[in-house]
């Protein structure tokens, strides 16, 4: 078992533990889904189940953004589109902010989250493993989508190009992380033939904002993170750009994919969907806080194409979606 593939199953693990055994097995057809979970119409994702015996209608939605920086950095950026949620639905919606990537997965995976913000190399395991249905991302206003792995290091630090990590140390955030572990993972070993444990020390730090100011702060030599993370950090003067030296800058990738758990009744899923698509972004200080990484709207999207090449990074390291 690989580095990668070990530290993917302990996330699964953690994920799996609350309702493991729980449920039988239906018999449908499911692809790569938890036998919890039907695909009868092939989009990859969990289908809404047919019988409303099925389905959970809470009182209270609860909400996550990944914890791609400091959660109570969130509370107050999300709180208009919070108070646009409960309008639309006429429920309670509430804001749970969250640690790490396996706290969200195990929430929701255990029915007490129902709508989320997973982080892109999270999707996948969301999706296969706790019935998560993606439906959107953010945009800019024209449309564009996405951000880049970058590996950055200090200035000063002595490495000049990725090759001069070898020997040292390189800074992860967490095992689901896109950005933050899995395209590195899969670049360094093709590209450069760079193997954790053998050619460098990995160390995860948990989150991108972590990683970015350890680098800054030089209590990481190179750190791989999101890049729209940086942005949005160094437009809050978090620190300054030139605090960071990028070493190597990937293909863009999709952002965070937002959507429901899959046994919400149907209305009820079609109608926070609609709340995503209809939110008033302008004076907002959620237009204020995603404008920095040059969002502005949030974008219809489908797991089955917008996640085909994570899906495909994650073919390259090993990885399969076991949830036990």
């Amino acid at each position: 078992m690989t580095f990668f593939t070990r530290a993917v199953s302990i996330v699964a693990l953690i994920s799996g533990m609350a309702v493991a055994g729980s449920v039988a097995a239906q018999d449908c057809e499911r692809g790569t889904l938890d036998d919890r979970f039907c695909d009868v119409d092939g989009d990859l994702v969990a289908d809404i189940p047919t019988d409303p015996a099925d389905w959970v209608d809470p009182d209270t939605l609860i909400f996550t953004y990944t914890p791609v920086e400091d959660p109570a950095v969130y509370v107050s950026v999300w709180a208009e589109f919070m108070d646009h949620l409960a309008e639309k639905t006429g429920k309670k919606v509430q804001f749970f902010p969250v640690q790490s990537n396996a706290a969200q997965l195990e929430a929701m995976r255990s029915g007490r989250l129902h709508i989320a913000g997973f982080n892109t190399g999270s999707n996948p395991l969301a999706v296969n493993c706790t019935g998560f249905r993606p439906f959107a991302i953010m945009a800019s206003l024209d449309g564009h989508f996405g951000y880049e792995m970058e590996i950055l290091t200090y200035p000063g630090s002595g490495i000049e190009s990725v090759e001069d990590i070898k020997g040292g140390q390189l800074a992860f955030t967490s095992p689901t992380s896109n950005s933050g572990f899995k395209a590195p993972s899969a670049i360094l070993k093709g590209d450069y033939d760079m193997i954790p444990d053998r050619d460098f020390e990995p160390v995860f730090s948990g989150k991108h904002d972590n990683s970015i100011m350890g680098v800054a702060n030089k209590d990481y030599m190179a750190a791989s993170i999101a890049n729209s993370v940086l942005s949005r950090m160094i437009a809050r003067g978090a620190l300054e750009a030139d605090d960071v030296v990028s070493l190597y800058k990937s293909q863009t990738f999709p952002t965070t994919g937002f959507g429901t758990v899959y046994n919400l009744p149907p209305e009820l899923q079609a109608t926070i969907q609609d709340a995503f698509f209809s939110f008033e972004w302008d004076g907002t200080n959620f237009q204020k806080e995603f404008e920095k990484s040059n969002e502005g709207q949030f974008l219809h999207m489908n797991y089955k194409d917008f996640w085909d090449v994570i899906r495909k990074i994650d073919t390259a390291n090993g990885v399969s979606y076991s949830c036990n």
